[in-house]
């Protein structure tokens, strides 16, 4: 990841834009590539969220599995999509324990809840039990997606976010935004700096599943898409910098 641009070798105070954030990261970025997770990449997230933390800001996230586990891929080898579906959302617990772990050694208090009964591990998923820790400046990580099939991460991030009354969905990506076209094999595609939910659906460009895309629209949730693997960058979404694409209503 790239270095935060810094002034005598101190990062710059961040100033948020936004009080109460939702965080969709993708589980592969979190696998570097790779299955499983690289720790140093878990870290580097880890200790963007706490600066944003200390800032002021509260944060709640969503993980995708998608580096333990891959359901598609099983699926077209005969897998029920039921069970692949459920696997998957263990793949999400496995990646919001270890974001806890790396967050609770900044110093950050971090509450794991899951839609899927874990008490060991975890906690229930209770909205007003998730809002209560934001309030008192607590990450609070959401695992095991929905707790119900059929239904992506990128749903339960847009889910989650109305429910705890986040202003923003920051949709973590490995690319500079949305772009016209697909960036890896076009090099001409521009990168859209702001579009509404309507021209998205207008122009058949792909911001997150179309289930979670429609809540957003449905519900005037403004969706952020940007580059996770630049360092800082998780700040400047939350400090309103002109990042990625802003996606709005309007």
């Amino acid at each position: 990841m790239a270095e935060p641009t810094t002034t005598n070798g101190v990062a710059p105070p961040i100033r948020p834009m936004y009080s109460r954030v939702l965080l969709k990261l993708g589980g592969e970025m979190f696998g570097g590539g790779e299955v499983g997770l690289d720790p140093d990449v878990v870290a580097q997230v880890a200790r963007q969220i706490a600066e944003v933390v200390r800032s002021g800001a509260q944060v709640a996230v969503v993980i995708g599995g998608g580096n333990f586990f891959r359901g598609a891929q099983l699926q077209q080898r005969g897998m029920e999509r039921t069970r692949s579906d459920y696997m998957g959302m263990l793949g999400t617990v496995m990646n919001s324990l270890a974001l806890q772990d790396f967050l609770e050694r900044e110093g950050i208090a971090t509450r794991v809840q899951t839609a899927i009964a874990m008490g060991q591990v975890a906690e229930p998923y209770i909205p007003l039990r998730a809002v209560r820790h934001l309030e008192k400046g607590r990450v609070v990580i959401f695992g095991a997606g929905m707790g119900l099939p059929y239904f992506s991460t990128d749903t339960t991030a847009a889910q989650r976010a109305l429910e705890i009354g986040a202003e923003v969905v920051l949709m973590a990506k490995a690319v500079d935004g949305v772009f016209t076209d697909d960036p890896r094999s076009n090099p001409d595609a521009e990168l859209l700096t702001a579009i509404s939910h309507r021209e998205v659906i207008d122009r058949g460009l792909r911001v997150a599943d179309a289930t979670a895309f429609s809540l957003c629209m449905d519900n005037r949730m403004p969706i952020l898409v940007f580059n996770l693997l630049v360092d800082g960058n998780i700040a400047r979404a939350v400090a309103g910098e002109k990042i990625g694409t802003l996606v709005t209503t309007d």
